[in-house]
């Protein structure tokens, strides 16, 4: 039976040296920068809040919101949600969209005043060997409640952005190598955004616990 080995990760954070101070900028930034800088901002920031979830799903959201205080242009922004069926160019396209919509509905051009500018950031993932290997559900439940929170951002959020059709490392290996299909489908049911780290650990868990219960 194969064993399935946790791995966390780190982020290396790079400044690209590109700001916006107001959303006519942010909205022209967004067009230009890098993909990599957009998975930032929307997908890793996940990373970045182990305990709790952000205000907003994603930074542009939160700055707009609370940095630029709009929060219509923050609400907006926030029901912008990255998922297995969305790639990083359909996200673009939609916070595009969103703010140029908005800008053209008011006559100002908002921008920070009080607040800090947004600035553009790039990042990649390096995986880290936490050392637990599991061979069944029992060792996997057990590894779950203590492996460190960057390994549930690795196998949840990374690996859907890998060559694994938009599954969870967590899911493949229960189904495949577990043979627990049932189980395997309740974690991809699992809306991964809507959580922090620890929260999405602690959904996880009750999950495996009711099937190891069974």
């Amino acid at each position: 039976m194969s064993k399935f080995l946790f791995m966390g990760c780190i982020e290396i954070k790079e400044l690209l040296g590109k700001r916006a101070d107001d959303e006519m900028e942010l909205l022209e930034l967004i067009k230009e920068v890098s993909i990599d800088s957009i998975y930032y901002h929307t997908h890793s920031c996940f990373l970045r809040h182990f305990y709790i979830a952000g205000p907003y799903p994603n930074d542009f959201a939160n700055w707009a919101a609370i940095q630029v205080r709009d929060r219509v242009l923050g609400e907006k922004l926030a029901e912008i949600t990255p998922s297995s069926k969305k790639n990083l160019e359909d996200i673009r396209t939609e916070l595009i969209e969103i703010i140029d919509g908005h800008l053209a509905t008011i006559k100002i051009v908002p921008s920070v005043t009080y607040g800090q500018p947004f600035y553009f950031m790039q990042s990649r993932i390096i995986e880290v060997p936490t050392g637990i290997t599991v061979s069944n559900l029992g060792e996997f439940l057990e590894a779950l409640k203590i492996v460190d929170a960057s390994a549930v951002y690795n196998h949840i959020f990374e690996a859907r952005l890998r060559d694994r059709k938009g599954r969870s490392d967590f899911s493949i290996w229960v189904e495949e190598v577990l043979n627990i299909k049932e189980l395997a489908d309740k974690i991809e049911k699992v809306d991964s955004y809507m959580y922090s780290l620890e929260g999405l650990r602690a959904r996880l868990l009750h999950l495996c616990k009711q099937e190891f219960e069974k």
